[in-house]
């Protein structure tokens, strides 16, 4: 706490004399006594009225994806009960799942059980590595065509023969709840109302549950892919909230980027690089969303290896006001992002 009194002390420095003591004075008293000078400590703050002042003893905050995601789900399950018990449709995601790749299963059972909790249809179409790339098609269109399946899902990355942009170009718009296709990715440039991509809508749908207010602050996104880092420098720079940023997008060949990411008030990690964001990158207070998913060797483990994200968490998440974990962040709302858009999908349909 002596290092924090020194910090805010520091940003006090302009306040007139007399007002700089009393501050110092109420944090002082709240150093040795705790609790009992609570409420003067938080009428200093309240009297300077300063972000950087709070923003020094605030605590971190966790961003627990698994909790929010269940309160999500459970509103997504009563809607779609209620639809059905209207005569209306029940929501039904068709998932497409190309050879035998160990984290492309996971996900795709990830969903399809979140399907069946939350009282969707699903079906789970598993196919050999070997299959061409127009056979593939004709299972797409086979979905296109299938009046029961509202939504489709074809698990990305696919085998190295095979087109992931030819694949999701021929996916029907209406049923593209994953928000890959030109379609999609147009509306959601102009602004108008259709699939968001599912991580950056779960990322939204987080930042929106919390009330973290992204109005006016600086966004820097790190990674420049269709499926994460693009779309989110287009909705966190809408005129919303979330949104109503000014945003950076950082990659590969930024020359400045640690200077970049050190000026972001908001930062979004999605370069696919394990532990890249380091505390020396991050400014006091600043809110990280890590999106990564990266397994990494770990001898004291069990299985010999564990999950971290794209930030050095550990080192980071002091510095914080929020942060999302790894596992049990982004990719929890990841999955609500999808079953959301499918149950738009089934209302449309």
């Amino acid at each position: 706490m002596t290092g924090n009194l020194a910090k805010a002390a520091k940003v006090v420095h302009c306040s007139a004399r007399r007002s700089r003591v009393f501050f110092i004075k109420c944090v002082w008293q709240y150093c040795v006594n705790g609790k009992e000078c609570a409420e003067k400590m938080e009428l200093a703050l309240n009297r300077f009225s300063m972000p950087a002042i709070r923003a020094i003893f605030a605590p971190m905050q966790i961003l627990d994806g698994t909790a929010v995601a269940a309160h999500i789900k459970a509103q997504i399950k009563e809607e779609a009960a209620a639809m059905k018990a209207s005569g209306g449709k029940t929501p039904h995601l068709a998932a497409v799942l190309v050879g035998n790749d160990p984290a492309s299963e996971a996900y795709v059972g990830s969903k399809v059980r979140t399907c069946e909790e939350l009282g969707f249809g699903s079906t789970l179409i598993r196919l050999e590595a070997s299959i061409t790339e127009g056979e593939l098609l004709e299972v797409v269109k086979k979905l296109n065509a299938d009046p029961e399946v509202n939504g489709i899902l074809v698990q990305l990355p696919l085998p190295k023969h095979i087109s992931d942009d030819i694949i999701i170009n021929n996916i029907d718009p209406k049923k593209d709840v994953d928000g890959f296709h030109p379609i999609s990715q147009g509306k959601m440039l102009l602004g108008q109302p259709g699939f968001l991509p599912a991580t950056p809508y779960g990322i939204l749908l987080m930042l929106e549950h919390y009330n973290i207010d992204t109005t006016g602050k600086h966004c820097v996104v790190i990674g420049r892919s269709n499926i994460v880092g693009t779309p989110m420098t287009v909705l966190m720079s809408r005129n919303s909230n979330p949104g109503n940023a000014t945003v950076t997008i950082c990659h590969s060949k930024t020359t400045n980027l640690k200077e970049m990411v050190l000026s972001a008030d908001i930062i979004i990690a999605a370069i696919g690089r394990p532990r890249f964001v380091t505390a020396d990158m991050v400014k006091e207070g600043a809110i990280v969303i890590d999106v990564g998913i990266n397994r990494i060797d770990d001898p004291t483990r069990k299985s010999g290896s564990r999950l971290v994200g794209d930030v050095d968490f550990d080192n980071v998440a002091p510095k914080c006001s929020y942060i999302t974990p790894v596992p049990k962040g982004v990719g929890p709302m990841t999955i609500c992002g999808l079953m959301k858009n499918t149950l738009l999908a089934a209302k449309q349909a």
